[in-house]
């Protein structure tokens, strides 16, 4: 099968990467892709929101199956496009993608099919908003209602901080229209955690848990990114815990979505906090997330075609969905100054280098004559597998440190608290 991944980051790289470990694929593309998709796939110039251009280059190619990594193109509808042509894509359609797409959308639909999550309201004016900041008191959380690229959230520590995140998103519209609305919740506390799954509509196959490092610095000080890192399955969470959270979190969603006439079907991110009194959703995502995708696909035993034409089939049900054991971990390595303003064009050394157990996804890389240089926030997301969380963290560092490019920042404590979890158990 010929197969085609929509968009150009980490997640698409690693996507492309386990497809090709299929015998049934013979060809991948990437559109647009990046300067590590262009070493194992085609890539193709194609912008991910070029959708006629893209069914064209299905049509030409005879491509079996596209797939889409990115959230905008969801939301933009590219689904619904391929499938009003008869074109196989897997992802969910528009309406079903909201979930990720309007935060307020999310919550009603928590709300109506009673799943846990934090208490919230959402506003229009900043007026209103901000009074009730300061009614509420902090600490408290600000949400940008819409795609944000993953930095539309502030843990505000003050009053002061959250109307001024506020005044940012609602006033100086630093988000565009993403933060016409926003998004006010309480601040919930306990261990984050992250459970995708494998949704055909009704049917759900959880994978494995892992663990986002979203702040920019160590000990998770700093702005929020995209992800800094990530590992997985984490030990802190017991299977009984992940038990819970399907029948009482996604499995609910998903029936109550299917039951509304809006049929899931995709990847459910479902990011949580697992407070005092259980675990409770922060957030919904439609697809991937990135960097979690660069810990879970190396440790997946199915095939991954076989999950992904199950799922378009509805026959998700009859794919026995099995992993590896032992750990993965992924360090981020990121272009100076991000996430704020950050140069592009600085040739990177050392990827090359063998390293057993290694593997390195691009994301913001392009391929030049001179080489591959940098040319986004989040460049490189270096990975190992291992027996356990030390193994593979030791690997994956000595690996980062055989890479570089001018001002090159990764944070240096990627799973370490859970490695101390990990050695007491």
């Amino acid at each position: 099968m010929k197969i085609l991944v929509v968009g150009g980051g980490g997640r698409e790289h690693t996507i492309a990467w386990k497809l090709l470990q299929s015998s049934k694929v013979t060809k991948v593309y990437c559109a647009p892709g990046n300067g590590g998709t262009a070493q194992i796939a085609q890539n193709v110039p194609i912008g991910v929101h070029d959708f006629a251009a893209l069914v064209q280059f299905v049509k030409d190619e005879g491509i079996d199956l596209t797939v889409v990594g990115p959230e905008d193109p969801l939301l933009a509808g590219i689904v619904d496009f391929f499938q009003e042509r008869n074109l196989p894509i897997y992802g969910p359609n528009q309406k079903a993608a909201m979930i990720e797409g309007s935060k307020s959308f999310a919550k009603s639909l928590m709300k109506r099919y009673e799943i846990p999550t934090s208490a919230y309201e959402s506003f229009l004016d900043y007026e209103s908003a901000s009074a009730y900041v300061r009614e509420q008191g902090a600490p408290i959380v600000v949400k940008a209602d819409g795609l944000a690229a993953g930095k539309g959230v502030v843990v505000a520590e003050t009053v002061e901080e959250a109307e001024e995140a506020l005044r940012q998103i609602m006033q100086e519209s630093v988000f565009g229209e993403a933060g016409a609305r926003v998004v006010i919740e309480e601040c919930m506390f306990g261990e984050e955690l992250s459970l995708l799954s494998f949704v055909d509509g009704e049917t759900v196959k959880p994978m494995i848990t892992s663990q986002d490092h979203k702040r920019i610095f160590n000990e998770d000080r700093g702005p929020n990114t995209g992800g800094m890192g990530t590992y997985a399955p984490v030990p802190q969470m017991s299977a009984e815990l992940v038990d819970e959270i399907v029948k009482t979190i996604v499995q609910p969603m998903a029936s109550g979505m299917a039951k509304d006439g809006i049929p899931f079907k995709g990847i459910l991110y479902t990011g949580l906090m697992i407070t005092e009194q259980g675990p409770k959703v922060v957030e919904f995502n439609a697809r991937f997330g990135d960097p979690e995708t660069q810990v879970l696909l190396p440790l997946l035993e199915t095939d991954l075609l076989d999950i992904f034409v199950g799922t378009i089939n509805g026959e998700l049900d009859a794919v026995d969905v099995t992993w590896q054991k032992g750990s993965a971990v992924c360090v981020v390595m990121a272009a100076p100054g991000y996430p704020g303003e950050y140069p592009k064009g600085a040739l990177i050394h050392g990827l090359g280098q063998a390293n057993e157990g290694a593997t390195v996804f691009h994301a913001g890389t392009k391929e030049t004559e001179e080489g591959i240089v940098t040319s986004g926030g989040r460049v490189l997301g270096v990975v190992a597998t291992g027996a356990d969380l030390a193994q593979a963290r030791e690997t994956a560092y000595a690996k980062v440190q055989g890479i570089s490019f001018d001002g090159a920042q990764y944070r240096t404590d990627i799973a370490a608290r859970a490695m101390k979890y990990q050695q007491k158990g």
